[in-house]
């Protein structure tokens, strides 16, 4: 049997051998095509180089593409696990030409691999071709010698491929594979077409046209070709087996499941095996690439997966979580392959675990409202939408699993209805669909990009320099000059100045000539991950395309910058020795005033720990230890030790940083991937302070620091606050906390003191002012009416409780005062609440003292106002409606 690692393998290894550039696979966030949500076809990572956007990696590659369908226009979520062939994640084997070979060479390409290096039998393969491409078939009929019906024409769009209304666009030839008679189906263009016998299991695509409008409108100058082959479908088909989920990767992970769970995948357990599977492949490659589950955006569309597996293990009766202790099987599949998964192992498992003990909580207490609400519902029933949201906004239970939970009883859900509630939710996390955010840039920095080719960044060695103007682009459109005046971006071949990325905030500074232009660079962005633009405003002057420039940062907020920067990677590695290897930096936002770093872990640290990291950072600070960078491969970086960060896309080469002392095998403290701009040494950075830690979102925590002289006034601030507080208290600095503690004690006991001095003062029948005797009698009721000044609210019942053992029979009020405001209560005995509500009384009160409402109980009832100062007319209204109810 053909593993389907050796399948991969063998597929670039052919490609290989045929001068195909083998391109690592893309994180399954698109950097290219800013309207998906996942990457989800082998070409994704390729748009640009084949819309001329930008230049491709090579005339010809090829690559094995992680790829997700789960949300958006690609959706298959709802069909895994009950058909032989839906997946949420997939591999796509592909092969591309970017205007190098074109149809002869693919077809002989496709066939020469399927029935010569692999061994299909060609009489088990038929192909298809669009109707009018006579080209594609007479060069199939060549090269195979088929018979004219296994070389089907397809009239529809099945077999026409285009990127968009616009764009490229052309003709498919589909390779099928034929199981065999015993499976019900026919092949393309049958009526029996939808059955299981005729698997497609590789697409060609001819890009050949131009369109517009949906309409073709010219021959592409470059034909290329695209090609995408689905590895589960092909290693079905070499390891004889009909059904994707009985080849060897999906069998090691349900084998997995059935030994955890002690089910065996067969009958109605089978489909809830298989959707663990999948959604186990599907959320670790997520992870691994950086995407965390949330409300929104790609990560409730995460969570939205995790959640259905997690279900799915509960309806196979796992008793504690189960998808974390799935992963080690998943790592020694695919982690050869995906090493990103080895990498990120401890944080998949870590996030996994907690979200399905988060998930169980909510899925017992969704399932025992959803029993609440449907109880009097039979087959045929419809959950209203409203109910459906509230269960999913109030108690976190997901609308899916609320229509998946009422489908055996035959009850469905108002999806109009929970749609129409759900509409702001739904707003935002379209608006988070729309893009990576790194992609989305106006088309004007491609045009620049093609023409003018990247910025040189000069700004590692340099805060100065000269350069050409290469364009300048004002409203999102380029110019040939601008003037005094007028704000515009400009960029020129070569730059000092720091792009922001990587979180690093963009250089600030000013770009000159002797001429007398004066143009204030307010921030420098880096669009396409690969130009330099300078935005601001041209005080003086005027500049034009082709023009000779000085550029000059601001050196000395540059300075901080670089040691904000710098100290995020020593916290990062402080982190990962205090926390965890699961620690991984998850955002960081450097700027020139302080810095704030996103990590993830699953709760608030401890004093003890940020005492711990701030330490081992100003320890390495200390050390004083030469920074250094090298200029590896992304494979070698991490080969070598240095931490990537999941999901970033790097390019052929990257800045390798080292930072701090060597340890143990001569490996530096912090070693990472990072383009951004460092001190020399790690004294530079000077001083290191934790200022603030907080959490971000579920699992992902915070922490704002301050290096430098920024450190120092922070400092010096606190020392002042604690000198100030020391003279007051006619103390030294060093004993003011002592003496502070003994001040708060001190307080607290006199609090006590004057708050029992108080209720002996109210026990004892008097009050202050005029408040009159402790009891009355109002048409035969015995009534107690106080005013208390300073008297603590939370007094007021325990007082009016004794009040009423005292009295035996009757009613008591008592106001008290603090601040001007008033809190005002009454109770009344048991033997009068069939004459008297204490609520009632209350509100008459409040009304007095300026307030509304009130509530309790009819023996004992409590409110408030905001005038003080009429505490003896509330008293005198309950006065007035006792002797109404006397009279």
């Amino acid at each position: 049997m053909t593993s389907t690692n050796d399948i991969r393998r063998s597929f670039l290894d052919y490609f290989g051998s045929s001068d195909h550039a083998e391109v690592a696979s893309a994180p399954l966030v698109p950097f290219s095509d800013p309207t998906l949500m996942f990457v989800n076809a082998g070409m994704v990572p390729f748009k640009n180089a084949f819309t001329g956007l930008e230049t491709p990696p090579a005339p010809r590659a090829t690559s094995s593409q992680k790829c997700v369908r789960a949300g958006g226009k690609h959706n298959d979520l709802d069909n895994v696990g009950y058909t032989a062939r839906h997946h949420t994640f997939f591999e796509m084997l592909g092969n591309f030409s970017f205007g190098d070979y074109f149809k002869e060479q693919a077809i002989d390409h496709a066939w020469t691999l399927l029935t010569k290096e692999w061994g299909l039998d060609p009489e088990r393969l038929l192909v298809t071709v669009y109707h009018t491409d006579d080209e594609a078939f007479d060069l199939w009929k060549k090269r195979t010698g088929f018979a004219d019906e296994k070389i089907i024409r397809i009239p529809t769009k099945d077999n026409f491929w285009a990127m968009g209304s616009d764009g490229p666009c052309g003709p498919c030839s589909e390779i099928f594979y034929d199981h065999g008679d015993h499976i019900w189906g026919g092949p393309p263009g049958s009526p029996e077409e939808d059955g299981d016998r005729f698997v497609e299991i590789w697409n060609l695509v001819f890009m050949q046209f131009t369109q517009e409008n949906d309409e073709i409108v010219g021959d592409l100058p470059k034909p290329s070709i695209d090609t995408g082959m689905g590895i589960e479908r092909v290693a079905a088909v070499m390891q004889g087996v009909h059904d994707n989920y009985d080849t060897d990767t999906f069998k090691a992970l349900i084998g997995a499941s059935e030994s955890l769970t002690g089910v065996k995948a067969e009958g109605d357990n089978t489909a809830s095996h298989r959707v663990i599977a999948d959604h186990l492949r599907s959320t670790s490659f997520l992870l691994a690439d950086g995407v965390l589950p949330s409300n929104e955006g790609r990560g409730y569309v995460l969570r939205r997966i995790m959640r259905r597996a997690m279900r799915h293990a509960h309806l196979l009766g796992a008793k504690d979580p189960l998808m974390h202790r799935l992963v080690p099987e998943l790592v020694s599949e695919m982690g050869a392959a995906y090493p990103e998964l080895v990498r990120g192992q401890p944080l998949i498992q870590e996030v996994l675990e907690r979200e399905e003990v988060q998930f169980r909580r909510t899925l017992d207490k969704g399932l025992r409202l959803l029993d609440d609400a449907t109880a009097d519902m039979g087959e045929g029933g419809t959950l209203p939408g409203e109910t459906a949201f509230k269960l999913y906004d109030t108690y976190g239970f997901p609308y899916d699993l609320t229509e998946d939970a009422l489908r055996g009883r035959g009850i469905a859900v108002d999806k109009e209805g929970f749609d129409a509630a759900m509409a702001e939710q739904k707003a935002k996390a379209r608006e988070a669909w729309k893009g990576s955010g790194e992609a989305a840039n106006e088309e004007v920095w491609f045009d620049i990009a093609e023409r003018a080719g990247s910025t040189e960044f000069t700004g590692y060695a340099s805060t100065t320099g000269e350069a050409e103007v290469v364009a300048i682009v004002k409203d999102g459109a380029e110019v040939a000059s601008a003037a005094e005046g007028e704000e515009v971006i400009i960029l020129t071949n070569q730059t000092p100045f720091y792009g922001e990325s990587g979180g690093q905030t963009g250089d600030a500074g000013r770009i000159w000539t002797p001429e007398g232009l004066e143009f204030a660079v307010e921030t420098t962005n880096k669009p396409l991950g690969r130009l330099h633009t300078h935005v601001g405003k041209v005080g003086k002057g005027s500049v034009a395309v082709g023009d000779a420039v000085h550029l000059e940062i601001d050196a000395e907020r540059r300075d901080r910058i670089r040691a904000n920067h710098s100290a995020t990677h020593l916290v990062h590695a402080a982190l990962r020795d205090r926390l965890g290897d699961h620690v991984t930096q998850k955002g960081s936002l450097v700027s020139d005033d302080r810095f704030r770093f996103d990590f993830s872990h699953p709760k608030p640290m401890t004093e003890d720990d940020i005492a711990v990291v701030e330490a081992e950072v100003n320890a390495e600070i200390r050390a004083n230890e030469q920074v250094s960078t090298r200029l590896m491969t992304p494979d070698d970086a991490v080969a070598a030790g240095a931490l990537a960060l999941f999901g970033e896309k790097y390019g052929d080469e990257v800045r390798v940083l080292s930072m701090g002392s060597k340890g143990e095998g001569g490996r530096n403290y912090s070693v990472e991937l990072c383009g951004g701009t460092h001190v020399k040494a790690t004294g530079d950075i000077g001083l290191f302070k934790i200022v603030s830690e907080s959490a971000v979102s579920s699992g992902v925590r915070r922490i704002e620091a301050l290096t430098g002289e920024a450190a120092r006034a922070w400092l010096v601030a606190r020392d002042e606050a604690v000198r100030a507080i020391a003279s007051a208290l006619k103390t030294s600095p060093d004993e003011a906390p002592q003496r502070v503690a003994a001040l708060v004690d001190e307080r607290k006991r006199l609090e006590k003191e004057l708050a029992e001095a108080k209720r002996a003062l109210a026990l004892g029948g008097g009050g202050s002012g005029d408040a009159g005797p402790a009891d009355e009698d109002i048409g035969g009721i015995a009534f107690s009416g106080q005013v208390i000044d300073g008297l603590n609210p939370k007094e007021l019942r325990p007082l009016l409780d004794e009040a009423k053992t005292r009295m035996g029979s009757g009613i008591a009020a008592i106001c008290a005062v603090n601040d001007g405001k008033a809190a005002f209560a009454c109770a009344v005995t048991d033997d009068l609440t069939h004459r008297f509500s204490a609520v009632e009384l209350v509100r008459a009160g409040v009304e007095a003292l300026g307030g509304k409402g009130g509530g309790g109980r009819a023996d004992m009832a409590q409110g408030g106002g905001p005038d003080g100062s009429k505490a003896q007319d509330a008293l005198a209204a309950v006065r007035e409606a006792l002797a109404r109810e006397n009279a």
